[in-house]
């Protein structure tokens, strides 16, 4: 089997896949890419068996097969030549390759393609189609909150929550949550699933900047597909903690603060906080804030002042500076509510001014003040 492509474009193809593969693979063949030929088409995979890429580019070719690349060598091989034409030419008995470029020629030894593991195909789905802009944004304002602890499968993916018209993603890891709303979807089913952190860092990574995803799913795995890309995922079968009912519904007292200068002073006394609890303690008054840490072992201490809008009772309330900067970092817009209660309840962080068709919501806990 012998095919030519254009090296350019075969390496922006390897890279939107290459995540795909895992650092230790238990099995070799999961270390290359599949290439399968057909019709003209060449299609790349990558798989971890959890999560699965693939992409397609035109290709010249003589015949239809299938061969296994290893990742490795092909990509540095593709990094270090500059664009041109490349030929590949591949033994079908021993599945040797032979590349041919416009300075030599490189050999490698490939795998027979038929060896690769059977990626996931979408039968008997469910689909809906969302805005490429609105699910990075998504994506983006709900990853950081997930849990890394694996004995809660669940909170270590995002959960999706469709509900006919509107999308809903929740991430939590027990000391944060964020609610991220999004209406004006068109979907014929209202359901629920959790997709796992890894496939939604590829997915933000390759998602385009415009144009519309279709999201299929069934009980076992998600699909997304876009452009001439197909992102397949294993969903986390677990149950999902109820989320609404961790979020406070009667939080009287509301500070509303500049957020960029509210991020900024966190950055700041956080240098100065204790490491293991990262705490800086909020001292609210009317009209007056101020944010300050202390760390009795190495006896350091940092204190702030800045206006802000509040009503409410007078509070003193501790939070974990790293949670509340990791947050702020995630809103956009330029003034942001703080709505609490009491110093052993969480806060709850919302932007000034919601964008229409969608609303945020962040919750945190707060750090016990020590006496």
């Amino acid at each position: 089997m012998k095919f030519s492509v254009s090296s350019s474009d075969l390496l922006k193809e390897l890279q939107n896949v290459q995540g795909a593969i895992a650092s230790n693979p238990v099995l070799p063949i999961l270390e290359d890419f599949l290439f399968t030929l057909e019709g003209g088409k060449l299609t790349i995979a990558a798989t971890d068996l959890e999560t699965t890429i693939t992409t397609q580019l035109e290709a010249l070719s003589d015949k239809d097969g299938k061969v296994a690349i290893p990742a490795k060598i092909l990509l540095d091989t593709l990094k270090a030549l500059p664009e041109q034409p490349i030929t590949f030419n591949i033994d079908d008995e021993t599945f040797g390759i032979e590349i041919t470029s416009a300075y030599g020629k490189y050999k490698l030894a490939g795998e027979n393609g038929s060896d690769f593991p059977k990626i996931p195909e979408a039968e008997t789905v469910d689909t809906v189609k969302l805005d490429a802009q609105i699910l990075t944004q998504g994506i983006n304002k709900t990853l950081f909150a997930t849990s890394n602890d694996d004995l809660r499968p669940a909170m270590t993916g995002v959960y999706f929550q469709l509900d006919f018209n509107k999308i809903i993603l929740v991430a939590t890891d027990a000391h944060k949550l964020v609610k991220y709303t999004f209406s004006n979807i068109e979907s014929e089913v209202s359901t629920s699933f959790i997709v796992p952190k890894k496939a939604l860092n590829l997915l933000k990574n390759a998602l385009p900047g415009s144009g519309e995803v279709t999201l299929s799913f069934n009980k076992a795995n998600a699909f997304f597909s876009f452009e001439n890309i197909h992102l397949v995922c294993r969903l986390i079968d677990a149950r999902y903690p109820d989320y609404n009912a961790v979020i406070p519904t009667d939080n009287p007292n509301l500070l509303t603060l500049n957020r960029g200068d509210f991020m900024s002073s966190l950055k700041r006394i956080a240098i100065y906080a204790n490491k293991t609890t990262n705490q800086v303690i909020l001292n609210i008054t009317d009209g007056s804030l101020t944010v300050s840490a202390q760390d009795l072992d190495f006896s350091n201490e940092a204190k702030e002042q800045m206006t802000c809008t509040y009503t409410g009772d007078t509070l003193t309330i501790g939070f974990n500076a790293k949670f509340l900067i990791e947050m702020l970092n995630s809103l956009e817009a330029d003034e942001v509510n703080l709505r609490l209660s009491t110093p052993t309840r969480a806060g709850i962080l919302v932007p000034n001014e919601e964008v229409e068709g969608e609303e945020i919501l962040m919750l945190v806990m707060p750090v016990m003040l020590s006496n």
